[in-house]
């Protein structure tokens, strides 16, 4: 069974850009919906795992923060 749906120009312009060439329409939609969404890992790490995880981050942005500065430096003296 097949079920007819309204879509604005730009939806559709959308779903268009998504759609591989040996895909029909449905298979586009069923592959996006299928898509897992970033709200679903809403609670999945306890506070102390997603601290750990901020600081790991926050560590991990220093240390490139640092090996840019040091590039950058180079880059000026040369």
């Amino acid at each position: 069974m097949s079920k007819s749906i309204r879509l604005s120009e730009e939806a559709y312009d959308r779903l268009a850009a998504r759609k591989r060439e040996d895909e029909t329409f449905s298979e586009v939609v069923l592959r996006i919906a299928g898509e897992r969404s970033l709200l679903e890992l809403a609670g999945i790490l306890d506070d102390e795992e997603a601290d750990a995880l901020a600081d790991a981050i926050d560590e991990r942005r220093a240390r490139r923060r640092n090996e840019l500065e040091g590039i950058a430096e180079r880059l000026r003296e040369a």
